[in-house]
């Protein structure tokens, strides 16, 4: 379908057919001047398409040099009679080429016997094929046509949009007359089948236009989405052109308007990637997306790079088409599936009423006369939970009066008690601030909101845009109310149920990344925007201050747990004095888990749900001992040792070999363990001495064990235990044997002993970020490190495996902050770098250059880069507090770990 403000005229300039044809006599062979042409053309489209010609201008223009090309090819084959004829099918059928698009073609037979045809048309492809163009072809007979359209939506889809290129336009006119709706497809099993073939492509997308590297065509808002609606108003009403949906009353000036400029966007991007790539191609990569933006005119500013802004336009046009699909195809819905029906009609009050599931306004004015009722309509959605929907004409009325919502309504008691009522409602509030997002109404009300609508920030780590995130947040804490949610959400699912104010963590969410994208810290500005909208809406002061405490700190706790050292009292007890109370620390750990779902699917693991759990209970349990009364190192330790040895006691366990055991290991070693582990470790060490037949003194293979979590168990990942003699590079060897396996290392800590053993762990999760509990893969990983580091000056070399494609298309600096753990009486080193395969294998071979002992190690990734943190000394177990050295060991790094790969 065409748009109705533009027509297509023939340029000469971009290809003389006539001149064409002449040098085609003046040729020994054919192919050569139809490659040539082929490429002159293209030639002059992308100029055209670098000086700014209209898109709309090459895509058409393609077609029609293609349709000149192909009908004189056509003809330099000898076709017997009529009953034969060329057809452009598809998005070539509408006259839409982009640079590398398939040209579809069907070759249409009048009798089903194709014997007089076969050898020209033979020859015809291949020639096609020769000259070097990308086709896709059927031949079919009319009866064909007939019979496979009615089996196949897809086949059906393709015949409705043709054009004849040659032979007689009557087998066309006679294929359609056999596909129209009173023979095949009706218009309601054609819109039916449709939209299922788009909720079913929808979903490979994860329902959302808001990806890394989306898909122009098939994602969400995509083209595909523009074409659906042409399709459908083609089947039932006949149209040729949008226009024509405009005349009808089923789309209105605005809305077209939003179609035009949304296509043409698609369309310029689509020929760009076409362009870049060389090839067919409707991702946009990272391999492109820099390239595009540049192409189009973006710059870097100081708060954003040019391919963020870029994005941004690419998803406020593809949101806009997303919705607009929506509320055209709940028109079509009415009008096609439910033509006729008599819904029940349920008043609900004397603005709105649902008409069969779906609210609707009462009248065409309601807005205008009443502008509260655009809030109005979602507290009532989330208060009637069984409302399905909005009927299409109340969203059309809602986006035609979004923009009643100005400073004066803003600032109005009734709206914002309104807006208040929706946030304490007893429904699916998230579902709701998703609507008002999708209609444009949420971005209005909440202005810091709307600058947030489109921004995505150009990593691998954020892979949704900001008001993305945000609302996936708010669907996690939704989802955390289902009963099924403690299964993956042990804590954040019972907890979400006990706190006080659900309202207070909708505001929190709202606003926790509000602040991005305007320079400064987020979390400053998000906390300040939270603190003026709570006291604009009345919250009490209480509730204020909670608010704004929790958008100010949202990345506290994810920050502590993955960063610092958990196992130590120091740390819990600065965590708990900056939380103060254990209503706080509900909330906190409840946003937390949300906002680490919502950031990207991936990185929701065991592991960290463990951590953060870990983090949640032993702050309870200061808070609950009371700051004043902080747990002291001493009793931890007492306390460890005592359960600890009950556990192995109760095993029979030889307890004069324990102690001799434990009195070679110093305090930190019963801080950093539960006592579990440290009875599970010590059985092990001692039943490895026993098997060998020698104290463990002089046990010569390294000990091994491995513990996966219980298959019950959804947190945690699988523990691999390492006694052995100490040397220089064991956390090297054992970092390169990992990367070997296809282990990924969350946390390490190491501890020696007095005589110099290790008592090495190390968490790890196998490439798809899940502990490893299959018992074959238990044993291989076993035998895999028993023989590597039988003998460490043996390692392996450096594990270089390929880097993955999405990795180089990032420039991570290199950045290494080294600060004293005074308390601990060891450095803390953190490094932030490009995420490389081998990376660890890469530091512990630094650590050993630099005669660097590591005592325990933080391993997070964050989309293409790392931050971990490293707790180290020297040989002699001293911080390093000499500059140079520590400047010397700094430099080390940064030129190692930032060669590209």
């Amino acid at each position: 379908m065409l748009l109705h403000h533009y027509q297509f005229h023939p340029d000469t300039s971009l290809f003389d057919i006539e001149g064409f044809r002449s040098e085609l006599a003046g040729s020994r062979s054919p192919i050569a001047p139809f490659k040539a042409a082929l490429g002159e053309i293209q030639a002059r489209l992308d100029e055209r398409f670098h000086t700014g010609s209209d898109i709309r201008d090459l895509v058409r223009g393609r077609a029609w040099c293609l349709d000149r090309l192909l009908e004189v090819a056509w003809q330099q084959h000898d076709w017997q009679d009529d009953g034969i004829a060329l057809l452009a099918v598809g998005g070539y059928g509408r006259g839409e080429l982009h640079p590398h698009s398939d040209v579809d073609l069907q070759i249409l037979l009048e009798h089903d016997d194709d014997s007089a045809y076969r050898e020209p048309l033979s020859a015809f492809i291949t020639f096609l094929w020769d000259i070097g163009l990308e086709i896709g072809h059927s031949v079919r007979s009319l009866n064909d046509c007939e019979r496979e359209a009615s089996a196949d939506i897809t086949i059906i889809t393709n015949l409705i949009e043709t054009r004849t290129l040659a032979g007689p336009e009557r087998l066309r006119e006679a294929m359609q007359e056999r596909l129209a709706t009173k023979q095949l497809w009706p218009s309601e099993l054609f819109f039916e089948a449709k939209w299922q073939e788009q909720i079913a492509r929808h979903r490979r997308f994860n329902n959302s236009e808001y990806h890394l590297e989306p898909n122009i065509k098939s994602s969400p808002g995509g083209l595909r989405d523009i074409q659906m609606i042409g399709w459908v108003a083609k089947r039932h009403f006949g149209t040729e052109h949008y226009s024509q949906l405009v005349a009808g009353g089923f789309m209105n000036d605005a809305e077209l308007h939003i179609l035009s400029q949304g296509q043409a966007f698609l369309w310029q991007v689509r020929y760009a990637l076409h362009m870049l790539a060389g090839r067919a191609e409707d991702r946009l990569l990272f391999d492109h997306q820099a390239a595009i933006a540049e192409l189009f005119g973006f710059r870097d500013t100081p708060e954003r790079l040019a391919v963020e802004s870029f994005m941004k336009r690419y998803y406020r046009h593809v949101t806009a088409l997303a919705g607009l699909n929506d509320m055209l195809l709940q028109h079509f819905d009415e009008v096609i599936l439910h033509a006729g029906e008599d819904p029940i009609i349920e008043p609900l009050n004397a603005r709105f009423e649902i008409k069969a599931g779906y609210i609707q306004a009462c009248q065409r004015r309601v807005f205008n006369d009443d502008p509260a009722a655009l809030l109005e309509l979602f507290a009532l959605m989330a208060e009637h939970p069984h409302i399905e929907g909005v009927r299409a004409d109340t969203i059309r009325l809602i986006r035609d009066h979004r923009h009643l919502i100005d400073d004066r309504f803003r600032a109005s008691p009734q709206h914002q008690a309104l807006f208040m009522r929706l946030l304490r409602a007893p429904g699916n509030v998230a579902r709701q601030l998703r609507r008002m997002n999708r209609y444009g109404v949420l971005g209005k009300y909440l202005p810091a909101f709307g600058q947030a609508v489109g921004l995505m920030q150009h990593d691998l780590f954020h892979i949704y845009t900001v008001d993305a995130h945000t609302l996936r947040l708010l669907k996690c804490i939704h989802d955390f109310h289902k009963p099924e949610a403690k299964e993956n959400f042990s804590v954040a699912a019972p907890l979400v149920h006990q706190l006080p104010k659900l309202e207070l963590l909708w505001i929190a969410g709202l606003f926790h990344d509000i602040g991005k994208g305007r320079g400064g810290d987020h979390s400053v500005i998000g906390a300040e925007e939270a603190e003026a909208f709570a006291q604009q809406h009345q919250l009490a002061p209480r509730d204020t201050r909670l608010v704004t405490w929790l958008v100010r700190h949202h990345l506290l706790m994810s920050m502590v747990a993955q960063k610092r050292d958990i196992t130590d009292p120091e740390v819990i007890g600065e965590f708990a004095h900056i939380v103060a109370d254990e209503t706080r620390l509900d909330y906190l750990y409840v946003l937390t888990v949300a906002d680490i779902n919502a950031t990207n699917p991936t990185l929701w693991n065991g592991w960290r749900a463990s951590l953060l759990r870990q983090l949640y209970m032993q702050t309870r349990r200061a808070l609950r001992r009371g700051l004043e009364h902080p747990l002291d190192r001493d009793d931890t330790v007492r306390e460890t040792r005592a359960e600890a040895r009950s556990l192995l006691a109760a095993l029979g366990a030889d307890i004069a070999r324990v102690d001799r055991l434990w009195r070679s290991l110093g305090e930190d070693y019963f801080l950093q363990y539960a006592p579990s582990e440290i009875a599970w470790q010590t059985q092990g060490i001692l039943n490895h001495s026993s098997n060998h037949g020698s104290t463990h003194e002089n046990s010569q293979l390294p000990l091994v064990m491995l513990s996966a979590p219980p298959e019950d168990s959804n947190e945690g990942g699988t523990k691999v235990f390492i006694h052995t003699r100490s040397v220089d590079n064991l956390f090297a060897a054992t970092a390169a044997a990992m990367d070997q396996l296809g282990l990924s290392i969350q946390d390490a800590r190491i501890a020696t002993s007095s005589n110099n053993w290790t008592l090495n762990t190390f968490i790890v999760l196998d490439d798809r970020c899940q502990p490893i509990r299959d018992h074959q893969r238990l044993d291989a990983i076993h035998h895999h490190l028993v023989e590597e580091l039988d003998d460490p000056d043996d390692y392996p070399q450096i594990v270089t495996r390929y880097t993955p494609r999405q990795l180089r298309h990032f420039r991570v600096p290199t950045e290494v902050v080294i600060e004293q753990d005074p308390t601990n009486e060891r450095t803390l080193l953190e490094l932030l770098a490009p995420d490389r395969p081998g990376l660890l294998a890469r530091v512990g071979r630094i650590f050993m250059e630099q005669e660097i002992a590591l005592s325990a190690a933080k391993i997070a990734t964050f989309g293409e880069r790392v931050e971990d943190v490293f707790f180290i000394t020297d040989r002699n177990g001293a911080p390093l507090t000499d500059p140079e050295r520590q400047q010397q060991l700094r430099k080390r790094l940064i030129d190692v770990l930032s060669i590209a790969e």
